[in-house]
């Protein structure tokens, strides 16, 4: 019995251990602060950790890149200067704030952290808020591990 408590015990704890690495959706991508885009630029897509690369006014916002209503991919419509979703017609601001269409809320985004050269912290936003860029940080890592849920409209 004891023998059996122990093997029950050490898969449990396997099973609980996070299983994605740094680099990895699921973990935390690093992205240097010069690859986010200026404020006036179009939104830039991270495919790796399945992310917009968004600047604004306020800071450096990482949008989920799956649309809000049925998961579908959504698109940058440069033309529109808005965020599109193909399939059933959402919209989204460059912030991912909801605009119109069947989405129930605005964009998914995740938690950011700002590192210097030295690899310390040196900022955060993790509610999802656009995280304002102090002039010494290098790397932004997006915690593709932590979703945070878009506004509702309703």
């Amino acid at each position: 019995m004891a023998l059996f408590l122990a093997e029950t015990a050490g898969i449990s704890v396997l099973f609980a251990l996070p299983r994605f690495k740094e680099g990895q959706f699921g973990g935390k991508i690093a992205v240097s602060v010069t690859d986010f885009p200026k404020v006036s630029d179009a939104p830039v897509a991270n495919n790796l950790g399945k992310f917009w690369m968004v600047t604004t006014d306020k800071g450096l916002i990482a949008n989920y890149k799956v649309c809000t209503h049925l998961g579908c991919i959504y698109a940058w419509d440069g033309l529109a200067n808005r965020f599109a979703c193909p399939c059933h017609g959402s919209q989204f601001q460059k912030d991912g704030t909801y605009i119109a269409g069947p989405a129930p809320r605005s964009l998914d985004t995740f938690a950011l952290e700002a590192f210097d050269q030295a690899g310390n912290p040196v900022g955060q936003s993790a509610d999802g808020s656009p995280l304002a860029v102090p002039a010494n940080a290098v790397t932004i890592k997006v915690n593709t591990g932590l979703k945070i849920t878009g506004k509702s409209h309703f």
